[in-house]
């Protein structure tokens, strides 16, 4: 009976070693080989900006400014100071990102609205202007290089999409959140590049990944969508209403009239086409989607494919695969297929193909750091029961 007990504890040990291995691991083992921090100045037009995005090929890029000229996005005071003097020469007032240009084209014109959209004036504007029409947009986070992983996932697996890391942080403990003072020079840490970190080293988390989604609970089933019908600046309104980076597209129904297409739907039970995302209107010029903005997405998808198709190594860079699992599927499937493709979003659908919600990575995350926690405490009252654990 005493050895049966004694295997159950060293079983449960093992079991529970995943939280103590993300705890010891620190957010610059992440960055390590970020590449440099891809910027833009404060007085950029937001047409320039949108070149950024596209040339980097990324969605969210700070913004710098003259240190001493604006307040940062949420109160922070994220500066870079010269390496070699220490003088402050600039201050991150913000993020921008493809949702704050879409929110900033839609303007506060109603869904289904006929009004014609000039984007040309538009997107002559200063991009400071711009930033904080999307909720994440108001704040801006910066991460202390040495805190855990562990701890750091908190943060991630709340929804915040992205943080700065400062090169060298003045903050001697393992504060996850910190308002640095001034670093020489800071990396982007984003969602996918915890998920990939966590996909290079599932071995380690095989505990929790080996379960499906389903069981896991992490399954979002209230999944809105736009049909196949729907025009491109009906859905950038809608994305726009509801703050959505990517929204799902589904079959038109025999009874959807044609108001009903120009607004979100229920997606549940229903056939899942495509997806149409911020990557998407990355893909053309800003005379090309003037052009778009009243034809159906499922049409601006394929025209977009055509124009990428002629020019040589666009195709992959610049669209997105429709990635689905079902609910029986395993997290570390998911994982890997959402790191692979490089997507925020894996639909989950039914064996008909029908849409039953989605799994985004703030989900994955907040799956495994609330395991990992759990294992952690399950350690605590192994070493209660049997101190020489």
């Amino acid at each position: 009976m005493a050895s049966s007990s004694s295997e159950e504890m060293s079983k449960k040990k093992m079991k529970v070693s995943v939280g103590c291995w993300l705890r010891e691991r620190r957010v610059r083992d992440i960055v390590r080989e970020k590449r440099r921090l891809v910027e833009v100045p404060y007085n950029a037009t937001l047409a320039s900006t949108v070149n950024a995005l596209v040339a980097n090929n990324v969605v969210a890029v700070p913004v710098a400014a003259p240190p001493g000229r604006y307040i940062g996005a949420g109160g922070s005071m994220i500066l870079e100071s010269d390496p070699a003097t220490g003088a402050v020469r600039k201050h991150y007032i913000g993020i921008i990102t493809m949702l704050d240009v879409l929110v900033h084209i839609a303007g506060d014109e109603p869904v289904g609205a006929d009004y014609e959209v000039d984007l040309d004036r538009k997107m002559a504007l200063p991009v400071s202007s711009v930033i904080g029409h999307s909720l994440e947009g108001l704040t801006l986070w910066s991460l202390n290089p040495n805190t855990s992983i562990l701890d750091c996932m908190e943060t991630f697996s709340k929804g915040v999409h992205w943080a700065l890391v400062p090169v060298e942080s003045q903050a001697d403990g393992e504060l996850a959140v910190e308002l640095v003072k001034a670093s020489p020079g800071y990396r982007m840490l984003t969602q996918m590049d915890f998920l990939s970190f966590l996909r290079a080293n599932m071995n380690e988390l095989k505990d929790i990944t080996i379960h499906s989604v389903g069981e896991l609970e992490v399954v979002n089933e209230n999944v809105f969508a736009i049909t196949k019908n729907t025009k491109v600046i009906d859905a950038i309104r809608s994305m726009r209403s509801y703050s959505l980076g990517i929204i799902p597209v589904i079959a038109a129904d025999a009874s959807d009239d044609s108001v009903e297409e120009t607004i979100l739907q229920d997606g549940r039970g229903r056939s899942l086409i495509d997806a149409f995302s911020v990557i998407d209107l990355q893909s053309c010029s800003i005379a090309q989607l003037q052009s778009m903005l009243n034809v159906s997405v499922m049409e601006f998808k394929e025209r977009v494919s055509e124009m990428t198709a002629t020019t040589a190594g666009t195709v992959e860079k610049q669209s997105q695969k429709l990635i689905t699992c079902h609910s029986e599927t395993t997290l570390a499937d998911v994982i890997t297929a959402a790191a692979l493709a490089h997507v925020h979003r894996v639909w989950v659908v039914d064996e008909q193909g029908l849409l039953r919600g989605f799994v985004s990575l703030t989900d994955m995350l907040g799956a495994i750091r609330n395991k990992a926690l759990a294992s952690e405490n399950d350690l605590q009252d192994v070493a209660a029961t049997d101190p020489a654990i």
